[in-house]
């Protein structure tokens, strides 16, 4: 993965060290020094120095031999969220919703083909498939991915569906790209989204917009249900309207939040604070 920077300022040590942390995923939760150095394709005693560095920062773990993520981790992608303001926003939102529908839910955003939960509310339910912030899944397969894929332009679309999953899951067979093109285009025209059991057998979901003060979609929300629990018909008829408002109503927040007055002041130091 090293060696793929340009620019005069790339820091390869700091991506090599990224490399190491996106090795690990649902699929690899703990690996030996020599696997995370094949996964970030890095030689061995380079993959050694960036992960006792991590370990140092609090970022990797180690026993017998084998490394894992710490939750401390789960701060960089907190972060994000936290300066965009969305989770703040969205949370009680979420948790009304879940408390109105008895299902989960969640919000995603796009990175790269894939989607990346970035705010969560569940209820204790077995599915086939175990999501948390930061869980990422192929666009297509989802009706959140579907949302966002549907908002892109189409050279915007056509680059972001040729940049390879990084969800660690089987290649998806189920639509050509005709068909995936007619799909995107009704759930644009629509606003909303279905993908049923197309990510794991028995989960069903469908999935809304969230835009930002402009207008753009930036995230989707869905609510994911049982496929044995509960219909199609249910989902669309009972769920969809209240996902639909409640997106609506954290659109709208968002957009206030991201219009409220900010100033950015030269401190003596030279450094911008706000």
């Amino acid at each position: 993965m090293a060696g793929r920077g340009t620019g005069p300022d790339f820091v390869e040590a700091l991506a090599r060290g990224l490399d190491v942390l996106a090795s690990f995923d649902a699929a690899h939760r703990s690996m030996s020094l020599t696997e995370v150095a094949a996964a970030a394709g890095l030689a061995r005693p380079t993959a050694r120095r960036l992960l006792l560095t991590l370990e140092e920062l609090g970022f990797v773990r180690s026993s017998g031999g084998a490394f894992s993520l710490t939750p401390k981790v789960l701060t960089l992608g907190m972060a994000y969220a936290g300066s965009l303001g969305l989770w703040e926003i969205a949370r009680p939102h979420l948790e009304a919703l879940v408390a109105g529908t008895g299902e989960s839910s969640s919000m995603a955003q796009l990175d790269g083909s894939d989607i990346v939960y970035v705010a969560r509310v569940s209820v204790p339910k077995i599915i086939a498939l175990r999501v948390e912030i930061g869980t990422r899944f192929p666009a297509v397969q989802t009706s959140q991915g579907k949302v966002l894929l549907a908002a892109l332009a189409p050279d915007e679309l056509a680059a972001t569906l040729a940049v390879p999953s990084r969800a660690g899951l089987p290649a998806y067979i189920g639509r050509s790209a005709d068909q995936l093109q007619a799909e995107l285009t009704e759930v644009r025209a629509r606003g909303w989204a279905l993908a049923d059991e197309e990510l794991a057998p028995g989960v069903r979901s469908v999935a809304v917009p969230v835009r930002d003060g402009a207008g753009i979609v930036r995230a989707a929300m869905n609510v994911t249900v049982h496929a044995s629990e509960t219909s199609r018909e249910r989902l669309l008829e009972e769920h969809l309207p209240r996902l639909l408002r409640t997106a609506g109503d954290v659109s709208a927040e968002w957009a206030l939040w991201q219009s409220r007055p900010h100033t950015e002041i030269a401190s003596p130091d030279g450094v911008a604070t706000a």
